[in-house]
C-alpha cells in the first residue's frame, strides 16, 4: 500500500491554495466543503472564485506566492499552470513539514486528494494512488449508483441513538443485530420517505419488540432499455426480499434484482392472464405480512395504466407500509426513442395518454375531444381495438390522413416502429410486435427525420436518398 487512507479533520484550520483558475476552483469547492479556513493566493481569480471571494468565504492574498505564505498552515495545495512555480511550493512545503498536493504531478505529491462519495456524515474515499485517477473516477460513479441519498441522515439518527441503545442493549452481538435490522427495515424505509421523526420512534420501538414490519414498494421498471430504471429503483431492487413482476418488465431489468430474492412473475396479457389482480393483492399482503420488502415491479410507470393505484389501496387497508419509485411510462420512452416529440410548437399543442383497454362497462371515450386537431394521442394496450379507435376519430372528424406511428417493443433493441396514415392504423397494429404504442398526430410524420435508436435508422436513411434520387 502506497498511501495510507486518511480523513482529516479540516475545520478552521489554515489551507493553502495557490492558483486562481478552473482547477484550482474545484478544490477550493471541496475544501470550503470541509470548512476549511482557506487562503487562495493567486494574482487574479476566475469568476466562480470572485464569486465566493465577494461571499468572503476565504481570504484571498491578490499577488504572487512567497514562501511565508504557507507558513503555520496544515495542508497546500499547489493548482497553477506554472511547472516550476509547482515544484517550488512543493519543495518549501517539504521543507515546513507541510503535508502538499500539485494537481496531477504525482511525483510533487506527499498527499492525494481521492474520489469522493458523500453521504455526510458517510464519507467513502476511492484512490488508484495517482496512478490511474480516472480508473478511480469512473468506480465513484459506480458506486454512487447504489448507495441512496438518505445514507447521511440515517447515519445522523444512528449516532445520536447510539449510546441509548448501547445503554438498552448489553450485548455487542445483540447490538450488532439491532443495527442490521434497522438498516435494512422500517427505520430505513421511514428515513428513506423523509419521514424522520417517525424512524426515531420506530428505533425506541425496536429497543423493545422485535421488528417484523414488512413493506410495499411500486417500483416503475420502464418501457424495456434496462438505462431507463431510475437510480432509485435500482437500489430498492438490490434490497427486495419477493419481487412480483410484470411480462413487460424486460429481462435486462430483472437481471438487476438481487441474486437471492424471490422473482415471481404476476404478469398480465390481453387476453391472456396468468395471474388474476386478485390472487396479485393476495401475495402482495401475505409477503409483506411475513416482514418481507416486497417490490411490485411494472413497467413504465406504476400509476400510468398499471394499475398501481388499486394495489397500494390493498396495501393501505391491510396497514402495510408502502412507497413509490416512478418509472419512465411508455409514451414518453418509446416516442424519444422513436424521434417522435409529444408536443412540437407547430404540429401540437397537447398531448392525451389513453388506454386502448378499459374495464368492462367502464365509460366510452370522449371522441369528439379527441378527433380535435394539433394533439398528440398517445394509446396504451391500444392493438386490439385499433380499427375501432381510427373508425371513431375519423368519424368524429379526424383526417384519415392523419399521420400515425405504431412503436412495437419500445426502446429495446428490437423496437420496430411502422409509420402511416390513420386509416391504415388496424394494419399496422397488426403487424407490430408486442408490447406496442399507438401514436396518433402529426408529430408521428418527424420519425422518418428525427429517428436515431435502432437497425430502423439506416432504413429511414436508405428510404430518403431513394425519395431523394427519384
Amino acid at each position: 500500500m502506497e498511501y495510507l487512507p486518511l480523513f482529516v479533520d479540516l475545520r478552521s484550520r489554515k489551507v493553502v491554495l495557490v492558483g486562481g483558475g478552473d482547477v484550482a476552483a474545484r478544490k477550493a469547492e471541496l475544501l470550503l466543503r470541509a470548512n476549511a479556513a482557506l487562503v487562495i493566493i493567486a494574482p487574479a481569480l476566475n469568476s466562480a472564485l470572485q464569486q465566493l471571494c465577494e461571499q468572503q468565504y476565504f481570504t484571498w492574498i491578490e499577488g504572487e506566492y512567497h514562501p511565508q505564505h504557507i507558513e503555520k498552515s496544515y495542508l497546500v495545495i499547489a493548482a497553477t499552470d506554472d511547472a516550476e512555480l509547482n515544484k517550488k511550493i512543493f519543495h518549501d512545503a517539504e521543507k515546513q513539514q507541510i503535508f502538499v498536493n500539485v494537481v496531477d504531478d504525482k511525483p510533487l505529491c506527499s498527499f492525494i486528494v481521492p474520489s469522493i462519495i458523500d453521504r455526510d456524515p458517510v464519507v467513502i474515499a476511492i484512490s488508484s494512488g495517482g496512478t490511474a485517477p480516472v480508473l478511480a473516477r469512473l468506480l465513484r460513479e459506480k458506486l454512487e449508483t447504489m448507495l441512496p441519498s438518505y445514507l447521511g441522515h440515517m447515519a445522523e439518527i444512528a449516532g445520536r441513538w447510539r449510546e441509548k441503545v448501547k445503554s438498552s442493549i448489553s450485548s455487542m452481538r445483540e447490538r450488532k443485530r439491532f443495527w442490521e435490522k434497522s438498516f435494512s427495515g422500517h427505520f430505513a424505509s421511514l428515513v428513506e420517505k423523509g419521514q424522520l421523526s417517525q424512524a426515531e420512534l420506530q428505533l425506541e420501538k425496536q429497543l423493545y419488540e422485535p421488528d417484523n414490519t414488512g413493506e410495499l414498494v411500486l417500483v416503475g421498471a420502464g418501457p424495456g432499455d434496462a438505462g431507463l430504471l431510475t437510480l432509485k429503483g435500482l437500489q430498492v431492487l438490490q434490497n427486495a426480499d419477493v419481487v412480483l413482476y410484470d411480462h413487460l418488465v424486460s429481462d435486462e431489468v430483472l437481471e438487476l434484482v438481487r441474486r437471492d430474492a424471490d422473482k415471481i412473475c404476476v404478469g398480465k396479457r390481453a387476453k391472456a392472464h396468468s395471474v388474476l389482480q386478485e390472487e396479485t393483492n393476495a401475495l402482495i399482503v401475505r409477503f409483506a405480512s411475513q416482514g418481507k420488502k416486497v417490490v411490485r415491479l411494472k413497467g413504465g410507470d406504476p400509476f400510468v395504466f398499471g394499475r398501481g393505484g388499486e394495489e397500494l389501496q390493498i396495501a393501505a387497508e391491510a396497514g402495510i407500509p408502502f412507497q413509490v419509485v416512478p418509472g419512465i411510462t411508455a409514451a414518453i420512452g418509446a416516442t424519444a426513442y422513436a424521434g417522435i416529440p409529444l408536443t412540437h410548437r407547430e404540429h401540437s399543442q397537447s398531448v392525451t395518454f389513453i388506454t386502448g383497454h378499459c374495464k368492462e362497462g367502464g365509460n366510452e371515450l370522449d371522441w369528439p375531444a379527441l378527433a380535435r386537431g394539433n394533439q398528440t394521442l398517445a394509446i396504451y394496450m391500444g392493438t386490439v381495438k385499433a380499427e375501432h379507435i381510427s373508425q371513431q376519430l375519423i368519424h368524429f372528424g379526424r383526417s384519415p390522413e392523419t399521420p400515425i406511428a405504431v412503436i412495437g417493443c419500445g426502446t429495446r433493441q428490437n423496437q420496430h416502429v411502422l409509420s402511416g396514415k390513420l386509416y391504415e392504423l388496424a394494419e399496422l397494429a397488426h403487424q407490430a410486435p408486442a408490447p406496442a404504442l399507438l401514436v396518433i398526430g402529426e408529430v408521428a410524420a418527424l420519425h422518418q427525420q428525427l429517428a436515431w435508436f435502432g437497425d430502423q435508422v439506416e432504413k429511414n436513411r436508405w428510404r430518403s436518398a431513394v425519395l431523394e434520387l427519384a
